[in-house]
């Protein structure tokens, strides 16, 4: 059954109303019809069972038929600081690791990053990039819509990681603590993972996130890519805390 976000406002006591580019995409590209059913989520783990009771140009109204907590969430939630990859390589993050479980992206300028933005692509990036992350909630399902934020540097993304339970950095030259022993004796609730860049982090911003507490960790014996890493790191941990 199709599913589709709205803000909490657009919920009445028994009807929702869904405008924009998902009322068109109803209308035009799913040719749905009056009495269709479909599912509405609230972006805050909430869905609605639904019928068409009306399609319009650029509106479509529904009536609730029921609705109950979203059950997939994962209990741990997970915020990604990934580094500014080349090319699209964001955008495949950014859809797999929502299909995963990811609950908040933070893409991080780094020492070694290729990619170098200034305000008015910082702005324009983020808000691609969350289009991308709604698209791929709405097609796994997901009880919410994670928050991509805009590019912060490595210096603040620290300062944000900091706030969590706790906070991870892969780490190529760790040799002894692996993500089953992280994840043993991990207690929290709220995660930080750090992924480099392409060249890896600088050995100045490893020894930071290790002064703030950070736990260094190793992957395995083979090096993985900037667009894996995260994807790999966040599966494992998902399966192991929930």
């Amino acid at each position: 059954m199709p599913k589709y976000f709205v803000t909490p406002d657009a919920v009445k006591e028994n009807s929702i109303v869904i405008e924009g580019e998902d009322a068109k995409h109803i209308g035009t590209v799913m040719r749905a019809k009056v009495g269709e059913k479909l599912t509405v989520c609230d972006g805050y783990n909430r869905d609605y069972e639904c019928t068409i009771e009306e399609i319009e140009k650029n509106k479509v109204t529904l009536s609730i038929d029921s609705s109950a907590e979203c059950d997939v969430e994962p209990e741990l939630k997970i915020t990604l600081f990934q580094a500014l990859p080349k090319a699209d390589k964001m955008e495949l993050i950014l859809q797999k690791c929502t299909e995963l479980g990811v609950t908040e992206f933070v893409p991080v300028a780094t020492e070694r990053a290729v990619v170098k933005l200034d305000k008015k692509d910082k702005a324009k990036k983020t808000e691609r990039w969350q289009k991308i992350v709604e698209s791929a909630a709405k097609q796994s399902g997901r009880g919410v819509v994670p928050k991509v934020q805009e590019p912060v540097s490595f210096a603040e993304a620290v300062k944000m990681a900091s706030l969590l339970d706790g906070s991870i950095i892969p780490y190529e030259l760790e040799e002894e603590n692996g993500l089953k022993e992280f994840a043993k004796d991990f207690k929290g609730k709220t995660l930080g993972i750090f992924i480099g860049p392409e060249g890896g982090f600088a050995q100045s911003e490893v020894e930071k996130c290790l002064e703030a507490g950070f736990k260094s960790i190793t992957l395995g014996k083979r090096i993985l890519r900037t667009e894996t890493a995260g994807m790999v790191t966040a599966a494992i941990l998902i399966y192991e805390l929930g």
